[in-house]
């Protein structure tokens, strides 16, 4: 019955998405409160939106499209489309989180955690819109959020800035959260983080056998073997890494490439020169989920020393990220390092 009413209630705040679109050029950000969500127009069609309903463990941009009008983030759980993976419901449309927040875990929170569960587990709740800015060549959104405990006591206070762009070929997202603790915060070693996307199936890498995914907290899903037609995905590193070789691995950046309705789509993630832990490990999976963690360490590389971010009360931290989408070819990895090198000197 929950699942179903966690369903229901996604569906109708998903529903109106994209069933919008006019002439205007340049970047509009339309809060929408009643709806819980604000929308992301890019040359008059909806990006993206920032999307926040009470019964969503995190707020999160969801769903995503390329410029070309291709879905590159999955549907599942809000809205699922044929021939998707069901696993892990906790993986939604692009997000930022950690698995080990004094021993809480926030990743891993969904509607599938059962209530006498829910002690071990934090949520993000946002808290309020403070700017939506619109121009010809970007837009913003800063907003305000708290990571609370099962009791309701705020652990962090967060305020993130995004930074929408685009053009005929790209989107860009630029994300800086700071991170403020309300009493001493403890981050351990933990391979569960910090900022994700879970992609839509076209940019899985094919797989040809069962699988049984495991979460943290030991909750087991049997996948059956799919269909893998139209599913191409490749990831590559700036270290020259390629596919599940990426996978702990330290990068500046990773992408990830697709053929999608004869559309071919690189999406990439770029790390910042300025966040703790660069360049971060990669926690990048054939099965469609694609992260950085700029906190784990150890639990990738057991020659790593273990990481333990601790913030005392009143201290911040702040993480800069960007996600790039390109349609219509392939970017080059020379247009990657342009990309990187643009970024890290902001």
């Amino acid at each position: 019955m929950k699942k179903s009413l966690f369903i229901l209630l996604a569906v109708l705040i998903c529903t109106t998405m994209f069933s919008q679109s006019d002439n205007s050029k340049g970047i509009r950000i339309v809060p929408l409160e009643k709806e819980q969500r604000v929308d992301i127009y890019i040359d008059g069609e909806v990006f993206t939106s920032y999307i926040y309903p009470a019964n969503l463990e995190k707020p999160v941009l969801y769903p995503l499209k390329s410029s070309s009008g291709k879905y590159i983030s999955r549907g599942f759980p809000l809205i699922p489309r044929e021939g998707e993976r069901i696993d892990h419901p906790h993986h939604v449309g692009l997000w930022f989180n950690y698995g080990d927040v004094n021993g809480l875990d926030f990743w891993n929170n969904s509607y599938a955690i059962p209530e006498n569960e829910k002690q071990h587990y934090g949520s993000i709740v946002h808290k309020k819109i403070v700017k939506t800015s619109g121009g010809l060549k970007e837009g913003t959104l800063v907003v305000q959020c708290s990571w609370i405990d099962p009791e309701g006591n705020i652990l962090l206070n967060e305020e993130t800035t995004f930074i929408f762009s685009g053009n005929v070929e790209n989107r860009r997202i630029v994300r800086t959260t700071k991170l403020t603790a309300e009493k001493e915060v403890k981050m351990g070693d933990n391979k569960e983080g910090l900022i994700a996307i879970r992609v839509d199936r076209a940019f899985e890498q094919p797989s040809d056998k069962p699988e049984v995914f495991t979460d943290a907290s030991g909750k087991a899903t049997d996948i059956p073997v799919l269909n893998n037609k139209g599913v191409n995905g490749a990831y590559k590193s700036s270290e020259g890494k390629e596919k599940d070789a990426v996978w702990g691995t330290r990068a500046k950046w990773v992408s990830l490439s697709a053929v999608k309705d004869n559309d071919s789509i690189t999406l990439c993630l770029f790390d910042h020169p300025s966040n703790f832990g660069f360049p971060g490990h990669w926690h990048a999976r054939g099965y469609g989920l694609f992260s950085l963690n700029n906190i784990g360490s150890k639990v990738y590389n057991p020659d790593d020393q273990e990481v333990k971010l601790v913030l005392s009360k009143g201290q911040s931290i702040t993480f800069k990220h960007m996600f790039l989408i390109k349609s219509g070819g392939f970017i080059s990895e020379k247009e990657l390092k342009k990309e990187w090198k643009n970024f890290s000197q902001k």
